[in-house]
């Protein structure tokens, strides 16, 4: 049976950062879920993670895989990526962690140059992603 398109519900993961303010971590609409901007925070100790930028692009992205499975979905559906640097000079170190995450047939993907992001992030990457089909 396929979900109403007119269906939203708030995605919650104990294993990602809590939203820093009046938004949700995650949304399931219709057949897709749409994953807030995650920057490399540490669930546990809601702290930046240290190592620069490799070590804030894992962690963001670990943190959009564990919203993502608590939508019952995963990576590999995602479709569409917009990545945000506070410094584009950090795009291919970025871009190397990245591509551990999307190894075959990646998303769509936006990349930008902001002037800044919360708690002094290097990045924030936002995803959107299909739904599990209900067939499995």
């Amino acid at each position: 049976m396929s979900k109403p398109i007119n269906d939203k519900k708030v995605v919650r993961s104990d294993k990602a950062p809590k939203a820093l303010g009046p938004y949700s971590v995650g949304i399931e609409a219709g057949h897709f879920v749409f994953a807030s901007g995650q920057a490399g925070i540490d669930p546990v100790t809601n702290n930046l993670v240290e190592g620069g930028i490799e070590a804030e692009t894992r962690q963001v992205l670990t943190n959009l895989k564990n919203v993502l499975e608590a939508a019952g979905t995963s990576m590999d559906r995602v479709v569409k990526t917009s990545v945000f640097l506070r410094d584009m000079n950090d795009f291919s170190k970025m871009n190397v962690v990245y591509g551990e995450f999307f190894k075959v047939d990646p998303p769509a993907r936006t990349t930008v140059q902001v002037a800044a992001l919360p708690k002094g992030a290097a990045l924030e990457i936002e995803v959107i992603a299909l739904q599990k089909s209900d067939e499995g």
